[in-house]
């Protein structure tokens, strides 16, 4: 029973086109925390809550820590965020950071990353790099097996 039109060869092509997706969007991500690093503002922050969020039953890690950080800008607003990944020991609540934000929208576009936290860069940068070996290898796979190659 064939369940895709195509049969194998389709399911090489979908899976390489969602890893694809998955990668791009991890190296979008990681052009804009890089882009904040290079160009946004830095302003001193802290860790301000370290709390676990439950993802939901059927989850394999159904629990997952968040990290809050608060900073001002320097208009005076006072602004608490989430980053992804800060590092693979985390941070303890209080402690200092420095974050790089954009001032046009503080509270959307924040981040811990630069000296002592590259977790925000390294991560996007790993899945972005291995999810995106593994699409071009599942689309030249499918080219092969279309005969294209």
């Amino acid at each position: 029973m064939q369940i895709l039109p195509g049969g194998t060869a389709t399911f090489v092509l979908l899976s390489g086109l969602f890893l694809g997706a998955f990668a791009v969007r991890s190296a979008l991500r990681l052009h804009r925390v890089l882009r904040l690093v290079r160009h946004g503002e830095h302003a001193e922050g802290r860790c301000a809550d370290r709390r676990t969020v439950d993802r939901g039953p059927g989850m394999d890690r159904s629990y997952v820590t968040e990290y809050v950080f608060a900073f001002r800008t320097r208009d005076g607003r006072d602004i608490e965020f989430t980053d992804h990944a800060p590092g693979p020991f985390g941070f303890e609540v209080g402690a200092p950071v420095r974050v790089s934000y954009d001032p046009a929208a503080p509270s959307k576009h924040a981040t811990v990353a630069g000296p002592g936290a590259w977790g925000p860069v390294v991560m996007p940068a790993v899945f972005a790099v291995v999810l995106g070996v593994f699409a071009v290898g599942l689309l030249v796979g499918f080219a092969a097996m279309r005969g294209w190659l």
